[in-house]
């Protein structure tokens, strides 16, 4: 092709679809199938393809570049999922011609003040949400100054609350914690029917979520059997001696974890106890948890990426097209080590 720059005609002919086809998964992937649109994203990466920015913003009245809050780094083992939901998400805009603008602040009153900024200096026309939790006020400022935006995690409303879930005005992608830690416990079930959680302090949506995944799989109520749900914190030293202290005469056949962090802890618990078989089952697939061959739930942020991306250039907000959606996470076992 020497040195021009390709064209949609050229992206159609290696994709092997319409022209119209490669319009439709710029401007509107929501109504192209799953195969068609990977493969002509494939050949968008293949060729380098670089939609006009100029000619969509004329059309679309926007700037095609999302903002996202970059965290502070907090050192740890979990922090490797937002890092890859960034990278995914800014991966999978480009052939899409969309742009990420990462941005800093220390408290959700600040990152306002930024989102506010970037707005007037038309910088950013839209919002990617993280860290969400009950009573965000970074949601109710986007809807009140009506800026696109999408959360990565759900808002975490009381149960039932027909707004803060349904509203399309709140659009969320979300992983579906219990359905990991429903899918964790029925695997450490095998070890034997005391199979312990090890989970955060209650009050943490997500938390209370994956324990809900463990209780409904067992059987057990909100308040059933407080001797299998130990409480720690999300470090690996306070996981440990946590998991140090109920092992010592307990009789435990598996403990399914929170996160890779508290499963690293209680791993570590195990094998100071003399139990280095002891089931043991994580979350957020962590390379941790790979390298120590800890079985964990995989959060599948790439998939995340993808769907944030369909709801934010999809804003009918249509019962056809509802503005919520929770991914399947996945189970990845491993058996080194006994785990």
């Amino acid at each position: 092709m020497g040195d021009r720059q390709p064209t949609v005609e050229d992206v159609a002919r290696l994709a092997g679809v319409s022209r119209q086809t490669v319009s439709n998964v710029l401007n509107a992937p929501e109504i192209v199938r799953a195969p068609t649109r990977a493969r002509v994203e494939a050949a968008i990466v293949q060729l380098r393809y670089a939609p006009s920015m100029a000619a969509r913003r004329l059309r679309t009245r926007r700037s095609a570049t999302i903002g996202i809050h970059l965290d502070p780094y907090a050192g740890g083992i979990s922090g490797i999922v937002l890092d890859r939901f960034v990278h995914a998400l800014t991966e999978r805009a480009t052939p899409r011609g969309l742009r990420l603008l990462v941005y800093a602040a220390a408290d959700p009153a600040e990152e306002i003040r930024r989102i506010r900024q970037l707005r007037e200096g038309a910088e950013i026309d839209s919002i990617v949400l993280t860290g969400t939790f009950k009573g965000d006020p970074r949601a109710e400022w986007l809807v009140e100054h009506a800026v696109p935006f999408v959360a990565f995690g759900r808002p975490w409303g009381d149960p039932g609350d027909g707004i803060q879930m349904g509203d399309p005005t709140r659009p969320w992608v979300d992983v579906d914690g219990a359905a990991g830690t429903r899918a964790a416990t029925r695997h450490a079930l095998e070890a034997g029917g005391e199979v312990v959680f090890l989970g955060w302090p209650s009050g943490s949506g997500t938390g209370d979520d994956r324990e809900r995944g463990w209780r409904e799989t067992m059987g057990f109520g909100p308040q059933d059997r407080p001797d299998l749900r130990w409480t720690s914190l999300d470090s690996v030293a306070e996981a440990r001696a946590v998991t140090e202290r109920a092992l010592d005469g307990a009789s435990v056949d598996a403990i399914v974890c929170a996160s890779d962090t508290l499963a690293l802890g209680a791993h570590l618990a195990a094998s100071h106890a003399g139990r280095p078989d002891l089931v043991v089952v994580g979350f957020d697939n962590t390379p941790v948890a790979e390298a120590l061959g800890i079985s964990s739930v995989e959060q599948r942020p790439e998939r995340v990426a993808e769907a944030v991306l369909d709801l934010l250039m999809d804003e009918t907000g249509t019962d056809a097209a509802p503005r919520h959606r929770l991914i399947e996470p996945q189970l990845v076992l491993r058996t080194a080590g006994g785990v």
